[in-house]
Formats: structure tokens, C-alpha cells, sequence
């Protein structure tokens, strides 16, 4: 899932800072969150659907289809 958060952000432009900035938390909080130092909250997961407009199965890597299912 790490990975994954990582690749979405680079595949979207963003650096960590400006993520950082749409999540409304610290440039080192989410970095810890690409190197798997720090659990995920839930809203976060939320907020970065929402971002890339993936489903939360996509970023916890239980689906490889990143299509969010209505």
C-alpha cells in the first residue's frame, strides 16, 4: 500500500509537500506514510480516494482495479 500512495502522487504530479498540504498534515507525516512508519488513518484513506478518484480497495492493494464501484 505504501508503494502505492507513493506511485499515485508521482503519477498525479504532487510532491510530498503539496499532498501534505491537501491533507492538511505535515510533509514528514506523510512521508511516513510512504515509508510505512506510520498507520494510515482512515480519513486520510478517504481523502486520498477522493484526491485520485481511486477506490480505497486500490490504495489498500485488495483490488487492482483503482475504478470505485457505485
Amino acid at each position: 500500500m505504501y508503494r502505492r500512495i507513493r506511485d499515485l502522487r508521482e503519477d498525479h504530479d504532487l510532491t510530498q509537500k503539496e499532498l501534505a498540504g491537501k491533507l492538511n498534515c505535515s510533509q514528514q507525516v506523510y512521508s511516513n506514510y510512504e515509508l510505512g512508519q506510520r498507520d494510515i488513518p482512515t480519513d486520510i484513506l478517504v481523502k486520498l480516494s477522493s484526491i485520485y478518484n481511486v477506490s480505497i480497495d486500490y490504495i489498500l492493494e485488495i483490488s487492482n482495479d483503482p475504478t470505485i464501484k457505485k
